[in-house]
């Protein structure tokens, strides 16, 4: 469970990036957080995992207050943490098990990390990792030769293989094709829905976040203005959202 206890986020040069956020996630829940560039959306998501600090309020995750967190208890809060960016941040050069391995590295000892020596059970979760986002027969192919949609499965995969309880994607869907990120975003649904892991996405494409997510969450400017079922989002509640701007459709920047 996460709950945003009237949070708000000011940096340092004055500008606020969340103002009096009231939110609760429960688990298993598939959200995507909605809204113009520049509203708080992405801030919204690295708040959870300790990426951004709140300046105000109370963020709990799982029963603990985030912001009370430091050292080994911070690194191991966010091992329960999955993070998924636009970039995709992989190695390029090495293959896509060598990467979803990378995930590993974390609970290994330095001189297995500085070898890259991993045993034959890390070896197997990374290729089932894998094979839960349908790229298995990519395993040994470098990354550089993947397409963009094969890169993001791979972050997708790499994730996965932490064991996380919780996923966070920044904008995983943007830098893909319209048909790619319509099959990514069935990925997420699919993980969400078989192995029960809360969601955040913090998308640009409404048409995605209406089609695949269970909840949205509307920000704008660093306030929520509208919170609830995908299935009964308007056209008065985008408007709302987005104030008079358009608003953004698969394929579109």
């Amino acid at each position: 469970m996460i709950e945003f206890k009237h949070v708000s986020k000011t940096y340092p040069n004055g500008v606020k990036g969340l103002k009096d956020v009231n939110l609760k996630f429960e688990q298993g829940e598939f959200v995507a957080i909605i809204g113009l560039s520049g509203a708080g959306k992405s801030t919204l998501i690295r708040t959870i995992n300790r990426m951004i600090d709140i300046t105000e309020g109370q963020l709990i995750v799982d029963d603990t207050d985030v912001m009370t967190l430091s050292g080994k208890a911070l690194r191991r809060f966010r091992r329960k943490i999955g993070m998924i960016f636009q970039s995709f941040n992989l190695v390029t050069r090495a293959t896509a098990q060598r990467n979803v391995l990378t995930s590993m590295v974390p609970d290994m000892g330095f001189w297995r990390v500085l070898l890259g020596i991993f045993n034959k059970d890390q070896k197997m979760a990374s290729l089932e990792a894998l094979d839960k986002v349908g790229i298995l027969d990519k395993a040994y192919i470098r990354c550089d030769q993947l397409s963009g949609g094969q890169q993001q499965r791979v972050a997708l995969a790499r994730t996965l293989n932490q064991k996380p309880s919780i996923i966070l994607a920044d904008e995983p869907v943007a830098a893909l094709d319209p048909v790619t990120a319509h099959q990514v975003m069935a990925d997420f649904k699919r993980i969400n829905k078989e192995m029960g892991i809360t969601i955040l996405i913090n998308i640009h494409h409404v048409d995605l976040a209406l089609g695949y997510a269970d909840r949205v969450v509307g920000i704008r400017a660093g306030e929520i203005v509208y919170d609830g079922p995908a299935n009964e989002v308007t056209q008065d509640v985008l408007d709302n959202i987005y104030n008079g701007s358009a608003v953004p459709q698969a394929g579109g920047n």
